[in-house]
Order: C-alpha cells, then structure tokens, then sequence
C-alpha cells in the first residue's frame, strides 16, 4: 500500500492501475497499519510531518526502513544537509518510533535503481545502518530480492549521518555526469599481504 496525502489522486490511481499487482494507496495511516514493513520514502524535511500523519501507534514494533535524506536546497542547487554534523534523520526517526526497528537503506540511490539496479560496471552493495540485527538481516534479503549484491552493515543508526552525508556529493557527481541513474560501489583491491 502507498500512503499519500492524497490517495484518491486521479494521477495515483492511473500510475497504481498501470503498474499492476494489486498496489493500492491509502493514507499515511493506512498505510502504516497496512504494512508488515514500512519504507518511509517522504522528503526529508517532511518526515515528522508524514510520521505524525500516519500516527506512531501504527508502526509498533514493526521494521521501518528509512530511505529519505535531510537535503537542504534553501541555497539553490546542488543542495547541502538540512542537520548539523553528526545529527541524522535516522536519529531522530528512530527517537520518534521507539518501538520500531529502523533501518537506513535506499537514500543513498535514486528511485531509478531501488529495483532491478542496471549498473554498467556490475551491481553494487547498498548501505545500511541500523540498531537491530535481526531487523538489517531482513533487508539484506529483501535487497537482494531486488536486485542488488547484498548490503554493506555500517553498524548502529548512528551511523544514519554518515549515509546521509554522502548524498550532496552523489548529487554532485551525478550533474558532473549528467546521469542521475548511478551508485556508489566500493572497489575491492588485492587483500593486504599476511
């Protein structure tokens, strides 16, 4: 289910009708209660505001994966980081759902390559970040599931800021290549010598 502020969009429900499979949307609430795992994909500087519109209750203890990025366009573009250094949206989207167990995954890839990723150099690994083991094992699978190689576990979602640091500069290198359908990947050198 997606959840809108507006699901009985006429353009939604053209875009749900075209892309099959039973998707429906529905409101923030709604989709909250809906789901068994929960992606927040809303602006970064909306994500209290769509939280608060599904209602905390709804997430429970249920995993969250965090894909947004507090970007800041106030200068124009390329954008900087809405936050001060060292202070994420992971953070604070998992201080607000106490209960959840909340993943940072996806922000650091466009929309283009979330499913079924067409990399020219391979596929690459997403990063994520997150406080429950458990909870990153089940997005590690679905990553795969999706298309990717596997996932790169930075550790706790204090490590949110980090993710989050990176995407000014993947915007940047994306209109320095005037593609905005491409990952970062990490080369793997030799191994060092024993």
């Amino acid at each position: 289910m997606l959840g809108t502020r507006s699901p009985a969009d006429p353009g939604l429900k053209e875009w749900l009708a075209q892309s099959g499979g039973g998707v429906r949307s529905g409101t923030f609430a709604e989709a909250a209660v809906h789901g068994e795992m929960i992606v927040l994909a809303a602006k970064g500087d909306s994500a209290d505001a769509v939280i608060e519109l599904a209602g905390v209750p709804h997430f429970g203890h249920k995993l969250v994966i965090d894909a947004m990025n507090p970007l800041d366009f106030s200068h124009g573009f390329p954008p900087g980081l809405l936050n001060g250094v060292g202070e994420s949206l992971g953070e604070r989207v998992q201080r607000k759902l106490p209960e959840a167990k909340v993943v940072k995954c996806f922000n650091t890839v466009p929309h283009l390559l979330m499913v079924d990723p067409s990399l020219v150099n391979g596929v690459a690994e997403l990063l994520i970040c997150g406080d429950d083991a458990g909870a990153k094992e089940r997005v590690g699978a679905l990553v795969r599931t999706l298309g990717w190689s596997g996932v790169i576990d930075l550790g706790g979602i204090k490590e949110a800021y980090w993710q989050e640091a990176m995407v000014p500069l993947w915007v940047r290198v994306a209109a320095a290549k005037q593609n905005f359908a491409i990952a970062f990947t990490v080369a793997n050198g030799p191994p060092p010598p024993s």
